[in-house]
């Protein structure tokens, strides 16, 4: 059986997508080829990279990556997952692919103490959780 191929995509390929390209992987790795990608590449955050490690996940192995035209061709689904990305992501003649649009808050974006700024991650990290479970009981 052929992977179906899930294209997580975001501004910088930093945090959101990173979270949800892990979770996948972790969740339904073995029904899903994961890539993930970025408008630009910003680097991987370390505190995405911290919160999906309290949960379990590794993702210090990825790499912040700009969307790939080819990866975009061959995707079965192209999941946006901040508004920026959905606004300016190429359009892709791509007859076979899904495009949907998951909002999440940008937990890099978030202030306050360092505690209060890793409660953000961990709120959106769950909520990405959330999320890909249902994705994946759907059985797209």
């Amino acid at each position: 059986m052929d992977k179906k191929l899930v294209y997580f995509l975001c501004t910088g390929n930093s945090c959101r997508s990173q979270m949800a390209h892990g979770w996948l992987n972790a969740l339904a790795g073995d029904k899903y080829e994961v890539r993930s990608a970025g408008l630009e590449a910003h680097g991987l955050n370390p505190r995405a990279v911290q919160v999906m490690k309290e949960a379990g996940v590794d993702i210090s192995h990825h790499t912040s990556d700009v969307i790939d035209p080819e990866i975009l061709k061959r995707a079965d689904y192209i999941i946006t997952l901040c508004g920026h990305a959905n606004d300016n992501c190429p359009v892709v003649s791509n007859p076979k692919g899904e495009r949907w649009h998951w909002g999440f808050d940008d937990p890099a974006k978030a202030t306050g103490t360092e505690e209060e700024i890793m409660d953000q991650f961990r709120t959106v990290r769950d909520a990405i959780k959330a999320r890909i479970e249902q994705f994946v009981r759907e059985g797209k």
